[in-house]
């Protein structure tokens, strides 16, 4: 990771530096220049971006940019994160650039680039676009009106796409109440699930630049399950800012994660014999139960550092054919290397219906264990083991936890703090087990 790109590319204040204008349009030369070295001719991109109220500025911010190096851009609007990988691979453009902070708040907002292969952009061009970055050798250039020629005609191709994940199943008859988030799913998810047939109320469908994510979407699931309830629907659906994920929660407005979303598609590709190699890919914070599920049903569970570039890493490394986390962002590499909500929805969903059963029957034999974190201030971060009493009172928990139970030790990436996470069948013994563990760290480093 360089100095201006995170694991998911450029993020932070919109007008603020590196999301200035004169910054983005840096970064769109930059981007054009080593794009056109790589590929020998002028490169041809495509952009879209989320209802932020920044959002058209940042783009038109790249698009001067990249049209000052004599290169091609084109602009979907406002469109999902994985609608603009989409487009970058079924049109042929040598990379999908998006204007998107996904969950974040309107206040902030970010850049990433996609490869026509739906990976992120490598970190070998990063290094090059932070240096030019640095250097002040590209002269920076006023932000245009994003060239908007993709808008009309472009939806319903990635509409179509997202319909195949249905398999022919319509959702005739299922009434849905659908959360957009206010964000870049507000049009296409209404016209996607009425395509299939289904019943729609529809909740923060109103953008209005600022209220993206606020106390709404996948983040911010009450006003959804109240809304399930009051309208008696069968489940309810919702996504984040940039639609890359999706959780749902079930007609007695019980959230459903996306531990349980990987149960319901893999335990039904498992037994019809889609899953390749009988494994699925989760990260370290997914539930024991979900393991303990997926071992019952002949399933191996393969487990991922937190965040989707690890995930699909572990995907591609060993084979597997669904993988994901608990925020809802799935991933299908047979479909797309990118999460996407909406396919991951008309996934679940045609599921359902194809087996005549409920959001809570599919559910069935995977249990959520209950899980305790607890955080100790530390002095300094040494590893555990290499602090006799830590490493013997971890290992003895782990010999109680047995195969009933985990452990999950480790510390804040940003605080001088250690986390104890324990997860068992007993919330009352996990409590007490997870407190005379962090007392043990607290009187060795804290």
């Amino acid at each position: 990771m360089g100095k201006h790109f995170g694991t998911d590319g450029v993020r932070g204040r919109a007008g603020e530096f590196p999301l200035d204008d004169a910054t983005v349009s840096i970064i769109g030369r930059s981007l054009a220049r080593h794009f056109e070295e790589r590929l020998g001719r002028k490169p041809k991109f495509v952009s879209g971006r989320d209802t932020r109220e920044s959002g058209r500025t940042i783009e038109g911010a790249i698009h001067a940019g990249v049209s000052a190096e004599g290169a091609q851009i084109s602009s979907a609007g406002v469109i999902t994160t994985p609608g603009v990988a989409f487009l970058t691979r079924a049109e042929g453009y040598d990379a999908g650039i998006v204007v998107s902070a996904s969950h974040n708040p309107f206040e902030d907002n970010g850049i990433k680039v996609f490869l026509p292969s739906g990976k992120k952009l490598d970190s070998s061009i990063e290094d090059l676009i932070e240096a030019d970055i640095e250097n002040g050798l590209i002269e920076p250039v006023e932000p245009i009106v994003p060239n908007e020629d993709l808008v009309e005609g472009f939806d319903e191709k990635y509409l179509e796409h997202l319909r195949t994940a249905a398999d022919g199943v319509l959702l005739a008859g299922m009434p849905l109440v659908l959360d957009c988030a206010n964000g870049a799913a507000f049009d296409l998810a209404p016209k996607l699930f009425r395509s299939l047939g289904a019943e729609l109320t529809i909740i923060n469908h109103a953008p209005d630049g600022r209220n993206i994510n606020r106390d709404c979407g996948s983040l911010h699931l009450s006003s959804l399950a109240d809304k399930v309830v009051e309208t008696g629907s069968d489940l309810g659906v919702a996504f984040d800012g940039d639609a890359d994920r999706v959780l749902f929660v079930d007609r007695n407005g019980k959230v459903v994660d996306g531990d349980a979303t990987l149960w319901i598609l893999a335990s039904e590709m498992s037994a019809k014999g889609r899953l390749a190699n009988k494994q699925v890919v989760a990260t370290v914070m997914s539930n024991i139960g979900l393991e303990i599920a997926f071992k019952a049903a002949g399933i191996v569970l393969l487990r991922a550092k937190v965040g989707d570039k690890y995930v699909l890493e572990e995907l591609l490394r060993s084979g597997s054919v669904i993988g994901g986390e608990q925020s809802g962002h799935i991933i299908f590499p047979e479909r797309s290397l990118v999460g996407d909500g909406m396919a991951t929805a008309v996934l679940t969903l045609s599921s359902l219906a194809r087996r005549g059963i409920s959001l809570e029957e599919a559910i069935g034999d995977f249990r959520q264990f209950p899980q305790v974190l607890v955080n100790v201030a530390v002095k300094e971060k040494r590893p555990f083991d290499d602090v006799p009493a830590i490493a013997a009172a971890a290992a003895e928990l782990e010999e109680q936890l047995a195969e009933k139970g985990r452990l999950l030790l480790r510390y804040s990436g940003t605080e001088n703090l250690a986390r104890v996470m324990i997860e068992g069948s007993d919330q009352a013994e996990i409590e007490k087990q997870a407190a005379a563990l962090a007392e043990v760290i607290r009187q060795n480093l804290g």
